[in-house]
């Protein structure tokens, strides 16, 4: 089980991505819709942890504006380890600074995260599909393509932990 921190999208490019988990469906791919009854949204996590106390997180973030209305720019589609699919951000320096900031007041209040998110690791993205079937790997990466570049501006931020129904805004 993860729980993370997320940053919610603008309406545009949430719609944007939901028509890509409809493209990948089609094509028998498992997308974030359909996990955990569709609770997912369209999301970037700025830290990861096996668990995460909301009110430990909102209290170490204190005078943070976590939902910063940062533009973001996914660029290109990715796969990390576990056929994980992904569509991935430009890593602009006030994306970093605000995700090292939220991992620091973190950290710093003991809250540990997992080692992938810590700054200079962290790899800017929002994930498309937990595990693509081998078979359709380069026709699910060929329809992330199509729907890129995709502008994004934050609107809101969040803990979520789906597993555990935890869902707080911050």
């Amino acid at each position: 089980m993860v729980a993370s921190i997320e940053l919610h999208l603008d309406e545009r490019s949430t719609r944007r991505i939901r028509v890509l988990w409809d493209l990948l469906e089609e094509l028998g791919v498992q997308t974030l819709r359909t996990p955990h009854d569709g609770k997912h949204r369209p999301h970037v996590s700025l830290v990861a942890a096996r668990a995460l106390d909301p009110s430990a997180v909102t209290a170490a973030l204190a005078g943070v504006d976590v939902a910063a209305p940062l533009r973001l720019n996914f660029q290109f589609a990715g796969v990390f380890v576990g056929r994980v699919v992904f569509l991935g951000l430009a890593p602009t320096p006030e994306l970093m600074r605000h995700q090292a900031l939220v991992w620091q007041r973190l950290t710093d209040a003991g809250i540990a995260s997992l080692p992938l998110y810590n700054p200079g690791e962290w790899v800017p993205h929002c994930t498309v599909s937990m595990r693509v079937p081998r078979p359709i790997l380069t026709e699910a990466l060929r329809r992330c393509l199509e729907v890129l570049p995709i502008e994004a501006t934050v609107t809101r931020a969040a803990v979520a932990d789906y597993a555990r129904d935890i869902y707080q805004e911050l």
